[in-house]
Order: structure tokens, then C-alpha cells, then sequence
């Protein structure tokens, strides 16, 4: 607003005393003050009331001026109501400086001037940003988007001094606003991703309130397709494809005028992301295509042929042949059969993102196919040279799921996993049928793990470790406590620290020093142990035989 509109409101009690000239100037908040120096708490454009208690004498008027005018103030109303009319030494001090300066009556409280100018100027500003909201939402809908998310939440930061963040369901930043002030930490993005998918969860519709430390966010999910909260594939599934708006600013206190207006913001937004899955299509028909053909045992040739299809559109502008890794997901639901490959493939699509990459459009590179519980994607690689054999270049399983694994066993609650098998890169089409067999086999000893969110890389496939899920849950229960439930009924009652002693001595490969050194016990100590466990269990751990079978009930149990 104006500051000729406050002058023309008769019940503000409001009369210019300097500063005629500059009555076009925007009123954009309000402040009470009677600091010396309220500089700190001054951003610009604010009308400054004071009851000038922090005037002494004459010669204090020039610099707090002064300050105002550097904070880039509006104007500054001074109150009548506790030291009489407005000094001369202020008035000359604001024409000299070229701030209009208005007196208060004593009549008019500043709350009542502070109620006013919050209103119209909170008025002003939904107004603005609504029209420029609907203005985008036709532009987009003509033609390409403009801007994306990012315009967006540049005019929710300058129309409403809101600060929001767009995030995927895996707490991924997907835009935020470019305007100072400290970027919103990875930590909290999962933590607010996390809180989300478990408040969806609980059908409560958004937005939910979520306060970490100091701070309060409101989340407000983006949903794609024009969906609506219940759709047929229940909460539980939708909540973990959708886009999530992270507003600073506490949501339960806002007028439903602005709850309308950020509900519209989110619709804009779900354009873009309409738009990002259309661009998808593409991708995905192409790993369709490719995967069909490495099952149905398609001459290489022939996948060699769809390969270099497919190697333009995933890695533009490299003319090298790529290498390739196969990444298998799989969602499981405890009570239901329904299919699981479109959420498994939507999920995995995001997992595969670079977390350090921003922007809707950072997975141009990862096609991911469905078939019935299964998704599976075709990840290229840049080309390696040819003294490196591959097989660690690219994805790895421990770090594909390290900044996604809470947000989404939040989303996959107490009734549902998510596992991943990843292979080696392969660097020809004869490859692929092995990678996907490789990836197939590594998910399968993901899901024989605890947890909600699991993976397994090829790296264990060449280990022991592959051969412990295919172990039948009665045979496993049976070895172990043979083994090991002679140890621990001692452990319990003599707090002997057997077991631990065990698992140590055999990390150490059976030297006395080192075990002795780790546990910080004398050799004689150990002896002692290591002859309690041998007379416990009937076993005898200088034979490879008994260490091995030690070594295994561990694994197992």
C-alpha cells in the first residue's frame, strides 16, 4: 500500500509533518519502536511508529534518523499520546533527510494503525501473488512451463515473505527459493519428507505441521494426475510418489483466504510434475522395450541395436558406448497381492536420482521399467577405460539408499518393504541378461534382511553371505541355538561375555595377542574363555571345521 492511502484514512489519526513529496512510497509492514537503534529488527519499507521515548535532548533526533533512512524505512509516525506534539528538531532532522514523518493523535492507539496497514498490506499481497498464480497456471497450460517451481517459490518468498521448499517423497530438494538466507539443511529435508509420508499415512489430510527445533513447517503434498487424496491405489501407495511443499510458517494460524491460495499453489506446481512424468514416458517404453527383449532371450545383436537407441536419449551429447547396471526394486505390502511394480518403479526412479542434483528434471538419465511386483532399471554409465574391469564403477547398494532409507520406511510404515538388488556394470548387450539375473539374486538376499528399506549389492553375491537366505527358517533356528544357546544360558547367568569373546577371537582369526588387545584381557583370560566355550558346546576352535560352524550360527542368528 501507498502512504498517501494511510494519509487519506481519516481514522488513523495520521497528520503529515514532512516529507509531501515522497507520499508515493510502499508501505510494506509495520513496526513499534523505541529503541535508539532498531536497525536489527528493520528489513525495509516499514511504517515506524514510535512514542519517541527514546529521545533525551535535541541532539538525538539526527541519528536515529539516520538509522531509518539506511534500513530503508517508509516513513515514521510519531505518537502525541505520552510527550505532547512532535519536537522541531525531528521534523528538521526527516525533511533534511527526506523521510515523511507523520504525528499520531493522541486519540488513536498504534495498534489500531498497526491492524490496518497488516491487513491491507497482507491484502495487497495475496492479491498480487493470486493474480500472478492464475497468470502462470495459463501460461503453462498453453505451452512450456515458465520457469518452473522455482518462479513459484520466488513470488511466495517477495509476495508473502513465505520461504518454501519443494521436496520428493525421499526428502530430495527438488527447488527452493533464490533468495538470501540459509539453505534448507539434507537432514532436515528427510526429516520433513519422513513426517510427512507418516502423518499421510494416517489419512489426515495435509497440511500437517511438523516443528523442528525453533522452526515450524507446513507440509502440503503435490500430487500428480489430478488425484485426488483416495485414489484407488489407497494413501499408503500415492503418498510415496508425491511431491511435498515445505512451508516456514505455521499453517493452523493462517486465514482460509491464504490456505486457498497456497492449495492453489500446489496445483500450479502439480503441472510441472504432470510434466515431468510425460517426459518419462519416453524412458520408461524404452527400458520396456530393452528388458522384454533381454527376457525373451533376444539375440545380443538385437538388444545391441535397442541399446544404441536408447543411448542418445539417456546420455545426450556422449558418443562413447556406455556401461550399464541393472538395479531390480521390489514393494511388498503384509496384507494384500495387489501388483507392486508401478509404485516400485515410481520409487526407484527417485531413489536413482544424484542427491546432489536439484531441479524436477535431474533423472533424464534412468529408465525404469515395471513387470507384475518387479521394477527394473537401466542405468548408463560414462565410459571407463579398458584397464578397469568395472565392477566398481557406479551404483552401490549401501550408499543408493543412504539418504532415503528413513523418509521412506516412514511412507512404507509397518506393513510394507521396499528391497533392491543392484549387479556390476556390464559393457555389452551379452551382459545385460546376466546383470539382471545378478541384480534379481542380490534384491532376493535384500529381503531376507530386517528392516523396511533394504539392498544388497553384487559384491555379496561371490560371498557366504548369498547362501544364508536360501537357508530354511527351521534349519537356521535349529543350528544356532545348538551352537549358540549354551553360551548365551552362561552369559545370562554368570555374565561371562562369552559370546562377544567369540565373535572376537574369530574376527581376529584366532590370535590370542590380538583378540586379547581388542578385549583388553590377558592371554591367560582369553584361554580361559575360549576353554569355557569349547567345554559349553563340545566344539573345539583351533579345527577350521568348528570355527567355520561358529562363524556361520553367528551370521544367522
Amino acid at each position: 500500500m501507498r502512504l498517501r492511502a494511510l494519509l487519506d484514512t481519516d481514522a488513523l489519526g495520521l497528520k503529515l509533518l514532512g516529507g509531501e513529496d515522497e507520499l508515493d512510497r510502499t508501505v510494506r509492514g509495520v513496526m513499534t519502536t523505541d529503541l535508539r537503534d532498531p536497525s536489527r529488527y528493520l528489513s525495509g519499507g516499514e511504517l515506524v511508529l514510535s512514542g519517541l521515548a527514546w529521545r533525551r535532548d535535541a541532539a538525538d533526533s539526527e541519528p536515529f534518523v539516520r538509522i531509518l533512512v539506511r534500513a530503508g524505512v517508509a516513513a515514521l509516525a510519531a505518537g502525541e499520546a505520552e510527550l505532547g506534539p512532535v519536537p522541531d528538531d525531528l521534523v528538521v532532522a526527516c525533511a533534511r533527510h527526506r523521510l515523511p514523518l507523520f504525528a499520531v493523535n493522541e486519540s488513536v492507539a498504534f495498534a489500531t494503525i498497526t491492524e490496518h496497514v497488516v491487513r491491507q498490506v497482507s491484502g495487497e499481497r495475496a492479491g498480487d501473488l493470486a493474480a500472478v498464480v492464475e497468470r502462470h497456471r495459463r501460461m503453462m497450460t498453453a505451452g512450456p512451463a515458465g520457469g518452473g517451481p522455482d518462479v513459484v517459490l520466488d513470488l511466495l518468498g517477495s509476495d508473502l515473505d513465505l520461504r518454501a521448499w519443494l521436496l520428493s517423497p525421499t526428502g530430495r530438494l527438488i527447488a527452493g527459493p533464490k533468495v538470501a538466507g540459509p539453505a534448507l539443511p539434507a537432514d532436515v529435508c528427510a526429516r520433513l519428507a519422513a513426517e510427512h509420508l507418516a502423518a499421510a499415512r494416517t489419512g489426515r489430510r495435509g497440511p500437517h505441521r511438523v516443528t523442528l527445533g525453533p522452526t515450524t513447517y507446513s507440509l502440503f503434498p503435490i500430487r500428480g494426475g489430478g488425484r485426488s487424496p483416495r485414489a484407488a491405489r489407497e494413501v499408503r501407495e500415492t503418498v510415496l510418489s508425491d511431491w511435498l511443499l515445505a512451508v516456514e510458517a505455521d499453517a493452523g494460524e493462517w486465514p482460509e483466504e491464504r490456505l486457498d491460495l497456497l492449495q492453489g499453489v500446489t496445483q500450479l506446481i502439480a503441472v510441472e510434475r504432470d510434466r515431468r512424468d510425460a517426459a518419462r514416458t519416453v524412458r520408461r517404453r524404452l527400458a520396456q522395450e530393452v528388458l522384454e527383449l533381454v527376457q525373451s532371450g533376444a539375440p545380443p545383436a538385437e538388444i545391441a541395436a535397442r541399446l544404441r537407441v536408447a543411448a542418445p536419449v539417456l546420455l545426450p551429447g556422449l558418443g562413447a558406448a556406455p556401461y550399464w547396471q541393472v538395479v531390480v526394486a521390489r514393494v511388498e505390502w503384509d496384507d494384500e497381492e495387489n501388483e507392486g511394480g508401478p509404485i516400485a518403479q515410481s520409487l526407484l526412479e527417485e531413489i536413482l536420482v544424484d542427491p546432489h542434483s536439484t531441479g524436477p528434471e535431474p533423472s533424464d538419465r534412468i529408465a525404469v521399467a515395471h513387470t507384475g511386483d518387479e521394477a527394473v532399471a537401466l542405468v548408463p554409465l560414462p565410459a571407463v577405460s579398458a584397464e578397469h574391469d568395472g565392477s566398481e564403477t557406479g551404483i552401490l547398494a549401501d550408499a543408493l539408499l543412504e539418504a532415503v532409507r528413513d523418509p521412506l520406511s516412514a511412507g512404507l510404515d509397518d506393513d510394507g518393504r521396499l528391497t533392491l538388488g543392484v549387479s556390476a556394470a556390464v559393457h555389452s548387450a551379452e551382459g545385460l541378461r546376466g546383470a539382471l539375473e545378478e541384480a534379481r539374486h542380490a534384491r532376493r538376499v535384500a529381503a531376507a534382511r530386517t528392516g523396511r528399506v533394504c539392498a544388497a549389492g553384487h559384491q555379496e553375491l561371490a560371498s557366504h553371505v548369498l547362501l544364508l537366505p536360501f537357508v530354511p527358517d527351521d534349519v537356521r533356528r535349529a543350528f544356532t541355538a545348538r551352537l549358540l544357546d549354551p553360551l548365551r544360558d552362561y552369559d545370562r547367568r554368570h555374565r561371562a561375555e562369552l559370546i562377544p569373546t567369540l565373535e572376537a577371537f574369530l574376527d581376529c582369526d584366532g590370535s590370542w595377542t590380538r583378540c586379547a588387545t581388542r578385549l583388553h584381557l590377558h592371554v591367560n583370560t582369553l584361554r580361559y574363555r575360549v576353554g569355557r566355550i569349547e567345554q559349553l558346546t563340545g566344539r573345539d576352535l583351533s579345527r577350521l571345521e568348528d570355527k567355520l560352524d561358529f562363524f556361520l550360527a553367528l551370521r544367522m542368528s
